[in-house]
């Protein structure tokens, strides 16, 4: 600690010694990423004064997390897009779980999958025109948007070789992210906010946004020593045969391999207007700025681990099962590694069952019930029939085991406990699972965007109570403790 004073003692006047200048190294083995006994020191000094006592959240009542005590989130909009409905409310306003339902402009996303697999076609571009214009397209309808979607699939000269090649990247979504900002430099209007320009960047945004996760993963891939292929994308086919073709340096890829990718789109493309990145892409837009900016701030919070990182912890968990339970089939084996895993013996330490309760849903979650029957299909086409037994050997034994831990009458399988497992039997790398998300996730981001610029109006500004004493100013003489240099005493 003596150590760090004397440096920020040496700077305080305004001296830079040449030896501690920020070097940047091609090979990112630099002193800017170093932690420095300075950092360390003004960390603990941050820790000293910016304590808040658990105690007063609920002095002031303060709805963490924009919830009630009761779970419900804090009504903040309204929205045409999407509806989520996951409990019933009792007379005296208890909450009662039920079967969960999502609703894509008032139909049930279940009932968008099932009609396009009765007909033979996918569904995504389907799904996006519902959500963004608010009806079911007919056929010359859905026609003319793919051609649409497929007359904006490129990207700008050289892009590949200039922004996703150059300052190779260690997260595909922040590449990604910058991707998409860059992109604002390449646009004529990019602040413009009226609806036909927003609309026409964000059908741009949707068709690209595959091409920006997939060139993301070559150009990282590369950077691993593997060899680099860049597939263009074909007009003719969907976003779910797209990504696939550009995925595979042989562009092969059977029909229920695409089929399953397209479900597992839809089935993620929106999700209501309270979802993190949903609900950032509401404050960011109210602000008035641009399509880009909104975009990439929204993708942000997906990729935060507690929004669209889930699966992957699932799929760390299921390799740690797999690793200490010698009989997948066992329900006792599965069952006594589950209480360990509960009883933080076991995995992470974190006491959780990752894929197992959702944050909305109670009893099930409508994405999960609908995606398990093109997992079990899948399955038996890769013949991993016995990965798909452990799974729903951990999911029922899981939610037996919370349901008498937690005194819950339900827990609710969420869509992460099982789309890892498509990815991989899909053959896609980790890390693709949250730049797919965000793949599907632009066609609500896109929707809400429009609405919140058409009917929002307001600057989105909660209020945060401040808990600080006043104090008066103290002349620089005066001050004791901080970061004053120690005396020579």
């Amino acid at each position: 600690m003596q150590e760090a004073y004397d440096i920020l003692a040496k700077r305080s006047k305004g001296q830079r010694e040449r030896s501690a200048i920020m070097i940047w190294n091609e090979n990112r083995e630099n002193a800017y990423c170093e932690i420095t006994p300075a950092i360390m020191a003004l960390k603990e000094q941050w820790e000293k004064e910016n304590y808040i006592d658990p105690q007063l959240y609920k002095d002031y009542n303060v709805k963490r997390g924009l919830r009630n005590e009761d779970g419900r989130g804090v009504l903040t909009g309204l929205t045409r897009v999407a509806e989520i409905q996951s409990y019933t409310v009792t007379e005296d306003e208890h909450i009662r779980p039920a079967d969960g339902v999502l609703y894509y402009r008032g139909i049930d996303c279940r009932e968008v999958v099932r009609g396009s697999e009765s007909r033979g076609r996918y569904a995504f571009e389907e799904t996006a025109y519902l959500l963004l214009f608010g009806q079911l397209p007919d056929q010359a309808q859905l026609d003319a948007f793919c051609d649409q979607l497929a007359s904006y699939r490129t990207l700008p000269t050289n892009f590949f070789r200039d922004i996703i090649m150059k300052a190779p990247p260690q997260d595909l979504m922040n590449t990604m992210q910058r991707a998409v900002l860059t992109l604002a430099c390449y646009d004529d209007k990019p602040n413009d906010i009226g609806l036909e320009n927003v609309l026409r960047q964000s059908l741009q945004l949707l068709s690209n946004m595959p091409v920006l996760a997939i060139y993301a993963y070559q150009a990282w891939r590369y950077t691993q020593g593997e060899s680099l292929f860049i597939h263009v994308p074909q007009p003719e086919l969907s976003t779910a045969e797209n990504f696939l073709r550009m995925l595979r340096e042989d562009r092969s890829y059977t029909e229920l391999e695409a089929r399953v990718l397209d479900v597992a789109l839809v089935l993620h493309a929106d999700h209501g207007g309270g979802n993190n990145s949903t609900f950032t892409n509401h404050v960011v837009t109210s602000s008035g700025t641009d399509t880009y900016s909104a975009i990439a701030a929204a993708m942000a919070s997906l990729k935060g681990p507690r929004h669209g990182g889930a699966n992957s912890k699932v799929m760390a968990m299921m390799s740690d099962i797999k690793a200490h339970v010698s009989d997948w089939r066992s329900r006792e084996q599965v069952a006594d590694y589950l209480t360990r895993i509960l009883d933080k013996e076991a995995f992470d330490g974190s006491g959780l069952i990752y894929g197992l309760g959702h944050a909305v849903y109670t009893r099930s979650d409508p994405r999960c019930e609908v995606f398990r029957y093109y997992v079990k299909r899948l399955a038996a086409e890769k013949g991993r029939d016995l990965d798909l037994a452990l799974y729903e050997n951990v999911e029922r034994e899981g939610k037996r085991l919370l349901v008498a831990r937690q005194g819950r009458e339900a827990i609710s399988t969420n869509i992460d406990f099982y789309s890892g497992l498509v990815y991989e039997m899909l053959g896609l790398p980790m890390e693709l699972y949250t730049p797919l998300f965000a793949v599907a996730r632009i066609a609500g981001w896109s929707a809400h965007r429009m609405e919140e610029l058409s009917a929002g109006g307001k600057l989105i500004r909660p209020r945060y109570e401040c808990v600080e004493a006043h104090r008066p100013y103290v002349p620089m003489e005066e001050r004791q403790g901080g970061f004053s240099p120690p005396s020579a005493d």
